[in-house]
């Protein structure tokens, strides 16, 4: 069935003594006032790489795929490898087009599509927003580290004295708000496009969506990631019919200094105050919250409260 609502929410993700999403030089990023934060390119690869393992049956096309020498393969052998080779003819973009939209990320997330004498860009129904430190401090700490193994290679014995020593950077707390919004006419361009043979986004693929954005974070681990885990996916799913626009909640909901019970207080006042003029707009309010570290206060009226962990979730 296809799924025709607009969604708007955020994500929360976790990090204690973690480094949730480093630049290239190792540490975590930040804005220029220090503010740390994380891209939504982070988000999104946890969301495929959970696609990738809990439905094996999805193609998932932007992910990284290693030929028989270890190394990455290009968009054009990407393309082959689930599609074989391009089509030819004047309908070429139809096909190609039809073809990507069998792919649940560029469904979701969509694309920019440049390969060999074919250029095509699908806008996604699924915007993310980088994730920002709504927690009140932006503590890192770096630490050294050393590899078990010599950083000399040619010189004499007598020199292979010392092994490599390297440094590691992470966030001592932070509590990353990922705003989002779901739009599926955002596919109606190409879909027309690729005509009668387009796949559109389904109920079963927003099933899929919010059970990635629950927990692929915390599914994700790495040794750079742990203590890095998903908190809250907050849900607010408008009427099929809905012309709602609702602002970015990144400033909207409050992460509070003080814990209780050694659990992180998040205060949705303001996206309350927020929604109580538009109830009749608003078909589903969700609230997904991991209950052993954080508490939701200030809840809209008829907010359902769901466990955060489970393939479909069941209401609390």
């Amino acid at each position: 069935m296809e799924f025709k609502n607009r969604v708007f929410g955020c994500a929360i993700v976790k990090a204690i003594n973690s480094n949730y999403n480093a630049d290239f030089s190792g540490q975590p990023r930040t804005l220029p006032d220090g503010t740390v934060y994380a891209t939504d390119k982070a988000f999104k690869y946890t969301v495929k790489n959970f696609f990738k393992v809990v439905y094996p049956k999805e193609t998932i096309f932007y992910f990284k795929s290693l030929n028989e020498n270890m190394n990455p393969i290009s968009l054009d052998e990407t393309y082959v490898k689930y599609f074989g080779n391009y089509p030819t003819g004047n309908n070429k973009k139809q096909v190609v087009s039809s073809k990507l939209l069998t792919c649940l990320d560029i469904r979701l997330f969509g694309a920019t599509f440049a390969g060999t004498n074919i250029n095509i860009s699908i806008h996604g129904p699924v915007q993310i927003n980088h994730g920002v430190n709504i927690w009140h401090e932006n503590n890192i700490f770096s630490e050294q580290i050393t590899s078990p193994f010599s950083n000399k290679t040619n010189d004499p014995e007598a020199e292979r004295g010392m092994t490599t020593i390297g440094r590691q950077s992470k966030l001592q707390e932070g509590h990353y708000l990922h705003h989002f919004s779901i739009n599926p006419g955002n596919l109606s361009e190409i879909k027309a496009l690729a005509r009668e043979e387009a796949q559109a986004v389904s109920t079963d693929d927003i099933i899929k969506l919010k059970a990635a954005m629950r927990q692929g974070v915390t599914f994700y681990d790495s040794a750079s990631k742990a203590g890095t885990d998903n908190e809250i996916l907050f849900w607010i799913q408008l009427n099929e019919n809905s012309k709602l626009i609702l602002p970015a909640f990144t400033d909207l909901v409050k992460a509070l200094p003080e814990k209780q019970e050694g659990k992180t207080v998040f205060d949705f006042e303001k996206v309350n105050q927020l929604l109580s003029d538009f109830s009749s707009e608003i078909e589903t309010k969700e609230l997904y919250i991991n209950e052993q570290s954080a508490i939701a206060i200030n809840l809209p009226d008829e907010c359902r409260i769901l466990p955060l962990f489970g393939i479909n979730g069941e209401e609390v």
